[in-house]
């Protein structure tokens, strides 16, 4: 298994949203993709309550490496993703193996 953690800084208002709005609107994205993706175990997504230089946190978990390559260019997954680069002003990642 891979576990697949993302941290992202987010715009302060962006795409008609405030922060804590687009946060929210990640969450309910990435956490829709489990059972969608084929190989994506889990995900979940929370904004960062402590301050701090990131504003939200991804922690998924997937079958294999296999999982994760094809995951990126899943079409859900890139509707998603496109928002996020469009709301976020830096992003940060770490894989490793379970």
């Amino acid at each position: 298994m891979v576990r697949h953690i993302v941290f992202w800084k987010l715009k302060d208002e962006a795409a008609g949203g405030t922060k804590s709005e687009n946060a929210a609107r990640i969450k309910a994205g990435l956490e829709a993709l489990v059972g969608v993706v084929p190989g994506l175990i889990a995900a979940e997504v929370g904004e960062n309550v402590n301050g701090g230089e990131y504003d939200a946190c991804l922690v998924s978990t997937f079958e294999s490496p296999e999982a994760l390559k094809a995951y990126d260019s899943h079409p859900a997954h890139l509707k998603v993703r496109a928002f996020v680069k469009e709301v976020r002003l830096s992003r940060t990642s770490v894989d490793f193996l379970v």
